[in-house]
C-alpha cells in the first residue's frame, strides 16, 4: 500500500531520493538541508523572502538560518516528526525558483548581469 504525504520516510530512502531528485540537498539530523550562497546581504534577503513566500503558499514551513552571503534552508515535517513527501515537494519548488536562470534559457528574459554590482545567487549548477 502506498504511503500518505505525511508518512515519515526512512533515512536510506531519503538519501536515495535526494541523490536522484535534489542532489544539492543533504540529510542531517532529521532534516533535509540546502545552503544557497549569495552575492551579499541584499541577495540573502531576496532568497529568504522567496523561500518564505513559497513556504507560506504551501503551508509547510522551513527553518532558515542566514548570514551576509548565505542562506540555509532546513525542512522536516514537525507534525509527523520526520521528513515526508511534503518536505521533498517544497524543497523541489524552492530549488526550482531560487535556481532559475532565465539567461540560460534564451528568450526575452536575459537573466542577472555578470557585473558583480548586480550579482545575485552564486549558482552551483
Amino acid at each position: 500500500m502506498a504511503g500518505t504525504r505525511d508518512d515519515v520516510i526512512d533515512d536510506a530512502t531519503i538519501v536515495e531520493r535526494l541523490a536522484r531528485e535534489l542532489p544539492a540537498w543533504r540529510l542531517e539530523e532529521g532534516w533535509i538541508k540546502r545552503t544557497y550562497k549569495t552575492a551579499g546581504w541584499k541577495s540573502t534577503l531576496m532568497v529568504i523572502n522567496t523561500v518564505g513566500h513559497l513556504a507560506e503558499a504551501a503551508w509547510h514551513h522551513p527553518d532558515i538560518t542566514a548570514s551576509y552571503a548565505w542562506v540555509e534552508v532546513r525542512l522536516t515535517n514537525h507534525a509527523a516528526k520526520g521528513v515526508t513527501d511534503k518536505d521533498f515537494a517544497l524543497a523541489a519548488k524552492i530549488e526550482d525558483v531560487i535556481g532559475w536562470q532565465p539567461g540560460t534559457e534564451g528568450g526575452a528574459l536575459e537573466g542577472t548581469p555578470t557585473d558583480p554590482r548586480f550579482a545575485y545567487i552564486k549558482y552551483d549548477r
